[in-house]
Formats: structure tokens, C-alpha cells, sequence
């Protein structure tokens, strides 16, 4: 009986010790299947913009107040996706980054897409204006903008009559 004795203790240290590596390598192989899932899963996905153009345009009014121009052509190119006029907000942020390639091509998409935006007709002269270039369809836009919106003709105005007054020299 005594024998019996020592090896039914040897034979349940044994399973106690398959049981302690079976243990470890379920809580191993759980830890790894939640460090995957974990790395993994947790994305969201916005399908559907929370914000209208009208509040992308907004926002972006509010970040250019603040001097955070980058924000708010972030903003505006989010609004240009589905309103024509936040072309003519872009094309300003280019313009005030001098860079007027962009603020030209940003024009010309706002004049596309809504040929009736006289502020973008005149922006555009303005920038061919200060450019010294292409004065001939600056003063063209600048009329065509007072033409559009006559509620703004001293705005424009002013835009032409600057044109003019390089162009007479």
C-alpha cells in the first residue's frame, strides 16, 4: 500500500503539472488572440460626413479669423466636394499663400462649376492683377463681375479701375 501511495503522488504531481502547462498555454494563446483583436478591431469608420458644406465652409471662416489657414483649406476642400462655392474660399487661402497657381486653378474650378459667382470673376482679375499678367481678361472678368452683381459694382470697380490704370501705362 505504501507503494501505491507514492506513486498515486507522482501521478498527480504529474497531472498537476500537464495541468499548470495547459493553463499557461491557453492564458498565452488568450493573450495573443487579444493583443490581435485588439490591433485590429477597434476602428471606426465615418461613412457619411457628420458636417454639411455649409459647416465645413463655416468652420473654416473660423479657423482663417484665427490664422489657422491650413485648417481652414482643409475645411474648405472638404465643403468643395458638394458646393461649387467653396472654390472661390480656396482659391483666397492660395492667394494668401501666394501661391497663385492654386488660387488661379481654385478660380477657375468656382467659375466652372458656377459660372454666376462674381466674386470669383473678380478675385481672378484681382490675381492677374497683382500678377501684372493676362490684364486683357482681368479687365473682361472684373466687368463680367459687375455685370453679375451689381450690388458689389464699387467693389469691382475698384478691381477694374486698378487694371485699367496698368493697362494705360
Amino acid at each position: 500500500m505504501g507503494e501505491d501511495k507514492i506513486l498515486d503522488a507522482a501521478y498527480q504531481k504529474k497531472v498537476k503539472s500537464l495541468k499548470v502547462k495547459i493553463l499557461t498555454r491557453c492564458l498565452l494563446s488568450t493573450v495573443c488572440c487579444m493583443l490581435f483583436v485588439a490591433c485590429s478591431l477597434p476602428r471606426i469608420i465615418i461613412l457619411d460626413d457628420p458636417l454639411s458644406p455649409e459647416e465645413h465652409i463655416n468652420l473654416g471662416v473660423a479657423y482663417e479669423k484665427k490664422g489657422e489657414i491650413d485648417n481652414a483649406l482643409k475645411e474648405y476642400k472638404l465643403a468643395s466636394k458638394k458646393l461649387p462655392l467653396a472654390y472661390l474660399y480656396i482659391g483666397n487661402i492660395y492667394f494668401q499663400k501666394n501661391d497663385f497657381d492654386e488660387a488661379e486653378s481654385a478660380y477657375r474650378k468656382a467659375i466652372k462649376k458656377d459660372s454666376q459667382n462674381a466674386d470669383a470673376h473678380n478675385n481672378l482679375a484681382w490675381l492677374y492683377y497683382t500678377k501684372k499678367e493676362n490684364l486683357t481678361e482681368a479687365e473682361e472678368l472684373a466687368l463680367k463681375a459687375i455685370e453679375l452683381n451689381p450690388s458689389k459694382k464699387e467693389l469691382y470697380q475698384d478691381t477694374l479701375d486698378k487694371i485699367r490704370g496698368v493697362k494705360s501705362k
